[in-house]
């Protein structure tokens, strides 16, 4: 069972950069395809981008396509959000999730094994 911890809490102007990051513990981490959602208060929590369990493949929600990207170090069993050209849209907690390698691409948050605890984006205008 892997555990995931995410780091990189924000608070930062419409325009700016940020990233966050998400460490495995506990588990073989190129077993799992990650993923990273958010949830915005009073709203339901959403996908916002999948990478394989190589690296090689990414797949983003078009509201962050062109300005997140998605990547990890499978040495360091940890994986990376670069978010540039934040918007006060994105304001949300975000959480990293991790589901079994050849499943990804999945955008249902339901069908993720193991879940980071989240950490807040805020983004002001």
């Amino acid at each position: 069972q892997v555990q995931l911890v995410e780091s990189g809490v924000g608070l930062v102007q419409a325009g700016g950069s940020l990233r966050l990051s998400c460490a495995a513990f506990r588990g073989t981490f190129t077993n799992y395809a990650m993923g990273w959602f958010r949830q915005a208060p009073g709203k339901e929590r959403e996908f916002v981008a999948a990478i394989s369990w190589s690296g090689g493949s990414t797949t983003y929600a078009d509201s962050v396509k062109g300005r997140f990207t998605f990547s990890r170090d499978n040495a360091k069993s940890t994986a990376y959000l670069q978010m540039h050209t934040l918007k006060p849209e994105d304001t949300a907690v975000y959480y990293c999730a991790a589901i079994i390698s050849n499943l990804y691409g999945v955008v249902t948050a339901s069908a993720y094994d193991y879940w980071g605890q989240g950490t807040q984006v805020t983004v002001s205008s």
